[in-house]
């Protein structure tokens, strides 16, 4: 009996390979002599280097970059077991909790230590990346990123716009790219995106982005000007229209900086994960799927790390059940999300904060993962297993 084991994380609990190592178990003390198949996976945000590394065999690199406000962070990113695929959560190097909450300001705020990073694993060989772009302090549109890979943002009197973040993208009136790492053309840039705002505008990154960000409303205004003003210049410059493109407001626009200085696509987190990790061959042939995650919902069929083994799994006729550390009580029947069967680590007898402990969810993932197999082997078919 072929199983594959693909779920994410448990947020705040377990990795996605704990996870992974925990249903394992359980399915071996069910059937001792069955294949089982484990991928740590995930959606494209936070987590995702994490899992793509051990599901690929590959290994984490760590480096010292500038922070958001220019104070030196230490960042990690993946190299893939292939050694050509880097994988990088910009807000390893600029996101918002590398920010305290007092010295928030969008307007103050640089990618510039996003691309150090990519710099960096230019250096070791990488020509393909996995950007996600989830959770970042910044609003200067890849203005710093790309300052770090060697374009120059020129000034009106003809010197560089130091560290452009987004409260200084109105002061540059040229973006010069003669001396842009040529090994960045040479390079594919996925981005992992999963929001469709546009750059600029009342659905843009400053309006519905930059008061988390530590923006005022009237900072909001100034920075969504500023980000009308950089497209522009990108437009001109670099004869690239990035302004509409869904997603392209993701990240204080780094979604369109990635577009316009590393010619990236945006793409769903979980197809970007699916695919690097060759989720469609290892469940070729599999007789059984497990996915989870920390929460089941109505929505975890649609967009989120279990999508991925799920709808794979559904066009192939393959089984599959769901593990959640809790299943939201309105969710759906199982069939509505594409799941064979739904199972629970919370229970009448188990309450959430015992579930997440962590020893305590390892043990109910197993026990729960048995169940759901046992009744594979009872039955001949998965039915819904009552936690």
């Amino acid at each position: 009996m072929k199983i594959v084991v693909a779920p994410d994380s448990f947020k705040g609990c377990l990795s996605a390979h704990e996870v992974c190592q925990a249903i394992e178990q359980g399915l071996l003390a069910v059937v001792p002599d069955a294949e089982v198949i484990t991928v740590p996976m995930a959606d494209g945000g936070e987590g995702t280097v994490q899992a793509l590394v051990e599901a690929t065999g590959g290994r984490c690199v760590t480096e010292i970059v500038q922070g958001p406000r220019g104070i030196p962070v230490r960042a990690e990113f993946g190299l893939l077991g292939d050694a050509q695929t880097a994988v990088i959560e910009m807000a390893a190097a600029s996101g918002l909790p590398l920010v305290r909450p007092a010295k928030r300001n969008p307007m103050l705020t640089s990618t510039y230590g996003t691309g150090q990073l990519i710099e960096v694993a230019l250096d070791l060989g990488c020509r393909k990346f996995v950007i996600g772009i989830g959770g970042s302090a910044t609003n200067d549109c890849g203005a710093g990123m790309a300052q770090a890979l060697g374009a120059r943002m020129v000034a009106a009197d003809g010197t560089e716009v130091r560290r452009a973040s987004g409260g200084r993208l109105k002061e540059i009136v040229r973006i010069n790219i003669g001396q842009l790492d040529p090994r960045v053309c040479a390079s594919e840039f996925r981005v992992a995106c999963d929001v469709d705002n546009p750059l600029y505008g009342p659905e843009g990154a400053a309006y519905i982005y930059g008061p988390q960000k530590g923006a005022t409303s009237e900072q909001v205004v100034e920075l969504d000007e500023a980000l009308r003003h950089f497209a522009t210049l990108i437009e001109r410059d670099l004869g690239k229209q990035v302004a509409e493109v869904p997603g392209a407001g993701a990240a204080g626009g780094l979604g369109a900086g990635l577009i316009a200085f590393c010619n990236a696509t945006l793409e769903p987190g979980v197809d970007i994960v699916t695919e690097t990790v060759g989720l469609a061959e290892k469940i070729e042939g599999a007789d059984l799927v497990i996915t989870g995650e920390g929460r089941i919902d109505n929505q975890t069929a649609f967009g989120k790390a279990p999508s991925g083994p799920i709808r794979i799994a559904r066009r192939l006729g393959i089984p599959v059940i769901g593990i959640g550390g809790i299943v939201a009580e309105d969710t759906a029947e199982p069939g509505s999300l594409g799941l064979d069967a739904v199972l629970s680590l919370v229970s009448d007898t188990v309450t959430v904060e015992e579930a997440m402990r962590q020893e305590r969810a390892r043990e109910l993932l197993a026990q729960r993962a048995g169940e759901g197999l046992w009744c594979l082997i009872a039955d001949g078919t998965l039915i819904a297993v009552q936690a």
